[in-house]
């Protein structure tokens, strides 16, 4: 996804990268996978990249919102890069598989919103990836599902288990067992996506989307991410138990008085995330 060197402050990490690009604006870190000549497919570098970059990213108090996104106009990611499966070994699919599990709850663990940018393809691990975010955003050209299914294999980074969740048994196996990619407008219908629009509106729909959630309250939008991913994840009376505790806990923060404050004062309130 082109950037502009205007509107782009590149971060200052302790290290270099070679499958990822690190970028930031005033209100989001910008995480781009940067194989554009594999279709930003997985490796094991860039799955340890992007895990120690989400890492980082969760530790710098300066990051109210993460965006995710591709290198190019062509990709977001086409999932696990296809040309080290003959070499792999069942043993070593399942390390694979496990590493990829962890590196994409890092960013569903992750204490501030993340955006997935989908400028492109999103197939396999890519839209497995796109489906731990919080917000998915793509471009009208781009296309998602799982074709694992047409290789002999399944998804093997969440995808059986998020999507489900997320558009339901019926539609999910049609992805899962028919291996069909789809359409953005699809996605969008069934509610797979959350907006599409016009790849050269991408970022800009992508960068007013991530200043409203970086202008949030971070506790709280922090509390919300969580109650809504773990609570849906067990008995409702479980969940509802989650809820009560972690809205107690808002009520001992600073942004709650500001936020209150701003209110009756008919003012725009600034979160500190006290």
């Amino acid at each position: 996804m082109p950037t502009e060197a205007t509107l782009y402050q590149v971060i200052s990490v302790s290290k270099a990268y070679e499958t990822i690009k690190v970028e930031r604006d005033p209100n989001a870190l910008w995480i781009i996978l940067n194989r554009p000549q594999r279709l930003n497919t997985f490796n094991d570098v860039l799955l340890e990249e992007l895990a120690d970059m989400l890492e980082t990213a969760d530790r710098d108090p300066s990051v109210k919102c993460v965006v995710i996104t591709g290198e190019g106009d062509r990709a977001f990611s086409a999932g696990a890069d296809v040309t080290m499966f003959p070499k792999a070994t069942p043993v070593k699919a399942e390390e694979f598989s496990r590493a990829g599990q962890k590196t994409f709850g890092k960013v569903e663990e992750m204490t501030k919103p993340v955006i997935a940018a989908i400028n492109g393809f999103a197939l396999g691990g890519g839209l497995e990836l796109a489906l731990a975010c919080d917000f998915r955003v793509a471009a009208e050209h781009a296309e998602l599902g799982s074709p694992e299914i047409t290789l002999g294999l399944i998804p093997g980074w969440g995808g059986t288990q998020r999507l489900v969740r997320m558009i339901g048994l019926g539609r999910a196996k049609e992805l899962l067992m028919l291996g069909n990619r789809i359409k953005a407008d699809e996605a969008l219908r069934i509610g797979l996506l959350h907006k599409v629009v016009h790849y050269d509106q991408l970022r800009q729909e992508v960068g007013e989307l991530a200043k409203k959630l970086s202008e949030g309250p971070p506790i709280a939008m922090k509390y919300a991410k969580y109650a809504a991913n773990y609570g849906t994840q067990v008995p409702l009376e479980v969940g509802l138990r989650l809820e009560a505790a972690l809205m107690g806990l808002a009520f001992s923060t600073e942004d709650l008085k500001e936020g209150v404050e701003a209110l009756m004062s008919r003012r725009k309130a600034e979160f500190k995330g006290k």
